[in-house]
């Protein structure tokens, strides 16, 4: 019985905060889709892996408003290209890692 409790508590302080997450994984918690915190948090450190901090905060926006994506995945200014780039990176990655 004695092993448990460190069991359970180094399994919960693997699990960042909301205010330790990075903006997906905030976006992802905050989501209407949201099915756990080890999901978000896999998803999150996918993000970390494949994007920057203002990747991550333009990512994050898109779950709030998908046409945002939609306008980006279409636009021909290259900074746009370059995000959806890396979205399609990340995501292929959160996929890979996450399920």
């Amino acid at each position: 019985m004695k092993l448990i409790y460190p069991v359970l508590a180094a399994a919960f302080l693997a699990v960042p905060s909301t205010a330790e997450a990075n903006p997906i994984q905030r976006a992802c918690m905050a989501s209407d889709r949201y099915t756990s915190r080890s999901l978000c948090s896999c998803i999150g450190e996918a993000a970390d892996a494949t994007l920057s901090r203002s990747q991550m905060r333009e990512g994050a926006r898109w779950f709030d408003d998908p046409q945002r994506a939609q306008d980006t995945r279409q636009s021909d200014r290259e900074r746009d290209e370059e995000m959806w780039q890396a979205w399609r990176t990340f995501s292929s990655l959160a996929e890979q890692r996450c399920g």
